[in-house]
């Protein structure tokens, strides 16, 4: 099997839909060519945190039955790639008429607030049923937080130009696949969750093979390979981010979505319970 469990193709009368306005939001944002910087790519960190939480209310039942396919994996993505792409247009559009300062900042603070509004409700929905349990979601940020700390000190140290060259863009491609490990590894080693990716799946049940499974866990070495393949990515991108920023930044993010998406979709899973 190649694609995770729970992937989902909704009805021709929504995706076709999804696929017309997201190409038409791209084809924009293609014509407009607003800038991505550090500060684009920071930007939409929100907005990927949004689109787990997405997925999250998904799970909880928190939507129609006539529109929650549009909800699951992995049209949650193209739904919030809209949102997030109309959003951007709008902030390009009031920069230029002098009525924003900045197009990142109005990007980052509208998806701060989508994300809060919305995680804020899908912990309203499991506080009703009393099923809030915080302890090792603060526990995965924690750890998360300082892996990545001490990954990023190694790659400045080590690999300075590297951490120079991709920036913050850097930074966050490590945290979110960092804490994307994390939240696995607890999810698997502790929580007794079920991995849907059978790639992940496979280190998982690497690192329970191992002799140090029954003293540390089976998740360490899928962290392990997260964070050191975060690292490669990053050193393989440095030419490419000093000759061509723009498009190379814009990669950049994806490869971060990729990791903080699912990241806090496990956080705030294991939060609602």
């Amino acid at each position: 099997m190649v694609l995770p469990e729970g992937f989902v193709v909704p009805p021709w009368y929504l995706l076709v839909p999804v696929i017309v306005i997201l190409g038409s939001v791209v084809a924009l944002l293609w014509a407009l060519e607003p800038p991505v910087t550090d500060r684009t790519v920071i930007a939409f960190a929100p907005w990927m945190m949004f689109g787990a939480t997405l997925h999250v209310l998904y799970k909880l039942a928190a939507f129609p039955p006539s529109i929650e396919s549009l909800f699951t994996a992995p049209m949650v993505y193209g739904v919030t790639a809209i949102v997030a792409g109309a959003v951007w247009i709008v902030a390009v559009f009031l920069h230029v008429g002098g009525l924003q300062r900045t197009i990142s900042r109005f990007v980052g603070i509208a998806g701060t607030a989508f994300f809060t509004v919305f995680a804020f409700f899908a912990i309203f929905l499991s506080a009703e049923t009393g099923t809030i349990t915080p302890f090792w979601p603060v526990i995965a940020v924690v750890v998360a937080g300082i892996v990545t700390a001490v990954a990023w000190v190694t790659l400045s140290l080590w690999f300075t130009d590297v951490a120079a060259t991709t920036g913050a863009t850097g930074a966050l491609v490590v945290f979110g696949h960092t804490l994307d490990g994390v939240t696995t590894a607890i999810g698997y080693d502790v929580l007794a969750a079920s991995e849907d990716v059978p790639l992940s799946l496979l280190l998982l049940e690497a690192g329970e093979a191992l002799p140090t499974a029954e003293y540390i866990g089976a998740g360490w070495l899928f962290v392990l390979v997260k964070v050191a393949l975060a690292m490669v990515i990053l050193g393989l991108f440095r030419e490419y981010v000093e000759e061509q920023p723009q498009q190379a930044r814009t990669v950049l993010a994806l490869v971060a979505a990729v990791g903080l998406g699912p990241a806090v979709h496990n956080t705030l899973l294991f939060t609602v319970g």
